[in-house]
């Protein structure tokens, strides 16, 4: 797959290359990770083309923001759209300095709004995702969501998304609000297909773009072992030695478990892009080669075969 092939972003006007940065590890998720390293990384995606860079405020309280900024900022960044997230205001706190707190009213996320500009150095952000709204869904609808259809109603944003790693919700807010999009993380991978029954469909049905992010389901699909994580804690048993056998399929192929990862979640026409999250120009470098790396039809009918996959998951092609 090309990955600075070009999208539309559901019916929005805006358009994002086929593979997009994340940039939770440039918040130093798991690990701390220099500013020079961090902005390097983020100028190196736009250097190979690739035209999303997704970040928020949570992401190491504020700190991948302002460095997406910084790199952003040394480089010509006019094609890439740019997503943030609203739904945590960071307040300091003694002792502990900035710290998230929740907040999904409309007045907070104006306000969320405002401070992630400032902490990006834009006048403006292409989307705006409500953040993990998992226990406060009648919050994120009334305020979170009525704000940011406001700003898309002025212009102010060009695309409305909420972004979890579920699908249930996110299942009901395509039925109650118009999104243009959503973040699903980890919920239609290799090793997890969460979304498949209820919300891609859903999606495909009301032209709402899912950006499929988690694709290594934080890390098991990238290297299966003990002590892997999913969903960002340890793995169990069961998790490990399924994994380990779809790399012993993809290992029969040819194909590294990294690139079938990568590319899986593009077979559903639901799907408009993958966002992957790295946190330096060489492990960047690394999973733009795992997406063009040619997969072979036959691997995704063998892991069906083998019953890795359900017979009615659409697959690249």
């Amino acid at each position: 797959m090309n990955p600075t092939s070009r999208v539309r972003l559901g019916t929005t006007s805006l358009e994002v290359t086929l593979l997009g940065l994340g940039t939770a590890p440039l918040g130093d998720l798991y690990e701390a990770v220099g500013d020079d390293v961090a902005e390097a990384t983020v100028t190196t995606a736009v250097e190979l083309g690739l035209g999303l860079v997704d970040t928020a405020p949570l992401y190491g309280s504020g700190s991948a923001e302002r460095r997406v900024g910084r790199a952003l900022a040394s480089v010509d960044s006019s094609s890439v759209t740019v997503a943030t997230k609203v739904g945590r205001l960071l307040r300091h706190v003694d002792g502990v300095g900035m710290s998230p707190a929740f907040d999904f009213s409309y007045d907070g996320v104006m306000r969320s709004v405002e401070e992630s500009l400032e902490r990006l150095g834009l006048d403006r952000v292409d989307i705006l995702h409500i953040h993990d709204p998992d226990d406060h869904h009648d919050e994120a609808l009334a305020g979170a969501y009525a704000a940011l259809d406001q700003l898309r109603s002025e212009g102010s944003i060009g695309a409305v998304g909420a972004g979890m790693n579920q699908a249930e919700m996110l299942a009901r807010f395509a039925r109650e609000g118009n999104f243009d999009c959503f973040l699903l993380a980890g919920r239609y991978t290799l090793l997890d297909q969460g979304g498949l029954a209820e919300l891609l469909p859903l999606c495909v049905a009301r032209n709402i773009a899912i950006i499929a992010g988690g694709v290594y389901n934080s890390g098991l699909l990238a290297d299966p072992r003990p002590g892997a994580r999913f969903d960002y804690e340890p793995a169990s048993a069961a998790l490990v030695a399924r994994a380990v056998q779809l790399r012993e399929v993809c290992d029969r192929h040819d194909v590294p478990l990294k690139a079938a990862a990568i590319q899986f979640p593009l077979g559903h026409p639901a799907v408009a892009t993958v966002v992957i999250g790295a946190r330096s120009p060489a492990e960047l470098i690394e999973n733009v080669s795992m997406f063009r790396h040619p997969i072979p039809g036959e691997l995704w009918g063998e892991l069906r075969a083998e019953g890795l996959l359900p017979e009615e998951v659409p697959t690249p092609r």
